[in-house]
């Protein structure tokens, strides 16, 4: 065994222990209907959907990537970190709608919103991103982590993640899922925090780290002309991918669904956003220290990707590690656990149920746990193409993501923000975003073949693309929608800001008290002072 020694596991035995305690819990209490396993059967508090909004984030693209994104790079990536502003746009401004209209998905929500054509396109595209994204990330990033740890062959790992995670998943459903995710916040803080601070303490402090890794990697701010990280791809194209992930995208808002009702969805996702600034402290600075110790010769990487279990391996005390490795496990398995229901939900409740609508609560249970396991074998099929595109896993997940947001950001912004959007301009959006983000990413994979404009249009800084796309779509909404009939006004009814009825006024008012203003005001402070910071 690499670095775990019998204290260790015996911690990690307990946390498992706890784990499935609380898996088995829940799956007794479950009631063999689809609002109770794909939404808790919304009646969750807000620690449980903060924390569960926290855990699905966390995944393998931080254990893994953020971390190895901080020791090859440094602070740039701390940008999709600091999207805690856009996790209260959630609450604030796109719940309400979602919460009234009583939908399931989000694809759903379209359908209300404009037709049954972009329910059915959304879904598809849904699915596809989390294969080739979340999926296999998370299996990827299982591998490495179980493989660092103990030593045990990569594949062997993966698929003992998959296996754990699947088991209470597909048996308990969101409920399960949100109540272990709880707990897995917790570990997950605690074991992840204790790297960073004996790693700070190994490598002589703050002062000495920004000393040894230089003020380039305390940077968050880099030029225009930077290939990798420009400030403006950052900002601009960070803000438009963190609109489409936090607001729009069933992974995350299915968290606030479960909640009680919308001033609980409020707070949860208050508590989310707070909890999403420690990403930047427990896994992009154990990143850099990781690269400082490279340099004193304190570590040795075989790859950046391995910064964070290899730390742990070779700093931490018997006991302490333990703990931090059940963190590691729990990031990987909440993230893996969210994405399996995420899936298992859009298959059954968007595309199942509408070829076959007098299908059971039973049946359709039955379905989305079988969809669960079809996904996670296409995204383990995935994984050998992501060696393609990036070598850093943290840079792949975004750069994917940038070709996938921008049509979805724009659709759900205008169809929310502007009653004359209609089915046709948001159809054509979704499509023709699609395929201009899909070229780029088949073009991406040939680019060494290419020249001229293809050659720029496959090399072009992926956040910069991510703009680009978002203007194209943009206009391509806009103008569709405009050459072509308003929408029904019965439709729109309650749907979009323009349509509020002054009942639905009154209630937004009152689904907030002035501690969840002062919270959020205080949120964007803490943000504003660490942009303010990391200036190089």
């Amino acid at each position: 065994m690499v670095g775990l020694e019998v204290l260790d596991w015996i911690v990690i035995g307990v946390y498992f222990l706890v784990l499935f305690g609380i898996a088995v819990w829940v799956i007794k209490k479950r009631k063999n209907n689809t609002e109770d396993y794909f939404l808790a059967g919304r009646n969750a508090g807000w620690f449980v959907v903060g924390a569960s909004i926290f855990a699905s984030n966390i995944g393998s693209e931080h254990v893994v990537g953020l971390a190895g994104t901080g020791a090859a790079s440094g602070m740039p990536m701390a940008h999709f970190e600091l999207h805690a502003w856009i996790v209260l746009l959630l609450g604030w401004v796109f719940l309400p709608f979602y919460a009234r209209s009583g939908v399931f998905t989000m694809p759903e929500f379209l359908e209300r919103r404009f037709n049954s054509t972009a329910r059915w396109f959304l879904s598809i595209i849904s699915l596809v991103g989390y294969v080739i994204t979340k999926v296999s990330v998370s299996v990827y990033a299982g591998g490495v982590v179980i493989e660092a740890l103990t030593g045990v062959n990569f594949w062997t790992g993966a698929v003992i993640t998959v296996v754990i995670t699947g088991l209470y998943t597909v048996l308990g459903g969101m409920r399960a899922v949100i109540y272990t995710e709880a707990l897995q916040t917790i570990v997950l803080i605690l074991g992840s925090g204790a790297v960073t601070f004996i790693g700070l303490y190994q490598i002589g402090g703050w002062g000495e780290l920004r000393e040894i890794a230089g003020n380039a990697h305390f940077d968050m701010w880099r030029p225009v002309t930077d290939p990798d990280f420009p400030w403006t791809g950052l900002l601009f194209g960070g803000t438009i991918v963190g609109i489409w992930y936090w607001c729009t995208d069933q992974y995350i808002v299915q968290r606030t669904l479960t909640a009680k009702n919308i001033n609980v969805g409020l707070k949860g996702s208050i508590f989310g956003a707070y909890l999403k600034l420690t990403p930047v402290f427990i896994f992009l600075l154990p990143g850099i220290i990781a690269y400082a110790m490279t340099k004193t010769g304190q570590l040795e990487l075989e790859s950046s990707d391995q910064a964070l279990p290899t730390m742990m391996a070779a700093l931490l005390p018997t006991g302490i590690k333990g703990v931090a490795a059940a963190g590691l496990l729990a990031a990987l398995m909440s993230s893996l656990a969210s994405v399996f229901n995420s899936c298992s939900t859009l298959f059954t409740v968007d595309i199942y149920k509408k070829i076959r609508p007098e299908s059971s609560e039973k049946q359709l249970v039955t379905v989305g746990r079988i969809a669960t396991l079809i996904v996670v074998m296409l995204g383990i099929a995935w994984i050998p193409v992501m060696a393609n595109i990036s070598g850093v896993l943290y840079e792949y997940l975004q750069s994917v993501q940038s070709y996938i947001a921008p049509p979805i950001t724009v659709v759900f912004l205008l169809g929310i923000f502007w009653k004359r959007i209609n089915s046709t301009g948001a159809l054509a959006t979704l499509i023709g975003g699609f395929l201009l983000g899909m070229s780029r990413l088949v073009l991406e994979l040939n680019k060494e073949k290419l020249t001229g404009f293809l050659h720029t249009w496959a090399t072009m800084n992926f956040l910069h693309f991510c703009i680009l796309l978002f203007v194209l779509c943009l206009i391509i909404c806009i103008v569709v929608s405009l050459l072509t009939a308003k929408p029904e006004q019965k439709r729109l009814d309650g749907l979009t800001y323009g349509t509020l009825s002054e009942e639905d006024k009154a209630s937004n008012k009152n689904r907030y008290d002035i501690k969840d203003v002062i919270l959020s005001v205080v949120l964007i402070g803490f943000i504003i002072l660490i942009l303010s910071y990391f200036t190089g």
